[in-house]
């Protein structure tokens, strides 16, 4: 099954070269083919299911680094800072990566239809994890890849396969961590809403109580679950929002290093360049250049 799905993934982006990103009528589906290994790049993940068919990738959250192999998927239920790597991939075997959004109301739907939902892990439940996607899951995966090219029949037929796929990782190994990430009032769900609260107010100072009230939890509770979602603390998740967005606003609007640092709610430039420098491995201005170029080039 994981070659067959390595095959279909080939032929179509073999049919359509450059075509990375497919919208459809549930959202968006992603094939990523990469022919050779590539550099570390930074991003926010977004809740989403990404599945190697073909090569190897890792994905890094705060301090806990996730590799995941063909016939593996990563799960990330969070949004959150992230570092992601191809780390395996040739023209003759390219890395092949499906990704599609992780829809937590058809999850919840699903959990609420079964006879007997799994429970609840307790509160250390992660936010991202890998898991096997073989048999049943690979089957899904095939189907959706084969639907790219009928656009009618996909219309109907994504969210069947989305609820058959949330069905088999409400049964699978890590059904407890799934579980937690999609119950709506459960604590998972209201430490998101306060990550939510960071995240639009990334570029103020925001006091842990302020935060804590927003997900119902004492300041020590909430920072606790907060970490064992994101492997990272509130404040690192802030940091890494701060730098991501001043490098977005180097690259793409040209602003200089000290306008970008206070925008993104710096007070010290020199402190700004130096975590900078620490996340991205260059100081600002030299590492906004690189990629100004290598944006040019590709």
């Amino acid at each position: 099954m994981l070659d067959d799905l390595a095959e279909a993934m080939l032929r179509y982006t073999d049919r359509h070269p450059g075509q990375s990103v497919i919208a459809h009528a549930g959202g968006q589906i992603g094939i990523l083919r990469s022919d050779h290994p590539k550099p570390p790049m930074h991003m926010i993940s977004r809740p989403a299911i990404c599945i190697v068919a073909q090569g190897a990738k890792w994905a890094t959250f705060g301090d806990n680094r996730l590799v995941y192999r063909a016939g593996e998927a990563l799960v990330v239920g969070v949004e959150a800072p992230s570092v992601g790597r191809v780390t395996e991939a040739s023209p003759d075997k390219p890395c092949l990566v499906l990704a599609f959004e992780l829809d937590t109301a058809i999850m919840r739907s699903v959990a609420e239809a079964m006879e007997a939902p799994p429970q609840s892990a307790g509160e250390s439940g992660r936010g991202v994890f890998v898991t096997n996607f073989l048999g049943p899951l690979a089957d899904c995966a095939l189907r959706l890849v084969r639907l790219l090219d009928k656009p009618d029949a996909m219309l109907t037929l994504y969210p069947l396969i989305m609820r058959e796929i949330c069905y088999w990782l409400l049964t699978g190994p890590h059904a407890g961590e799934v579980m937690r990430i999609c119950l709506a009032q459960g604590p998972s769900q209201r430490v998101i809403k306060a990550m939510h609260s960071l995240a639009k107010r990334f570029a103020e100072p925001v006091r842990m109580e302020e935060l804590a009230a927003v997900a119902q939890l004492s300041p020590s509770a909430f920072h606790r679950q907060f970490k064992a979602l994101t492997s990272m603390t509130p404040l690192q998740y802030q940091k890494q929002l701060r730098l991501l967005e001043a490098r977005r606003l180097m690259i793409a609007q040209a602003v200089n290093v000290e306008a970008a640092a206070f925008q993104v709610g710096y007070e010290s430039p020199s402190q700004f360049s130096r975590e900078y420098a620490r996340m991205f491995g260059a100081p600002p201005k030299r590492d906004a250049r690189q990629m100004q170029v290598a944006f040019q080039a590709a």
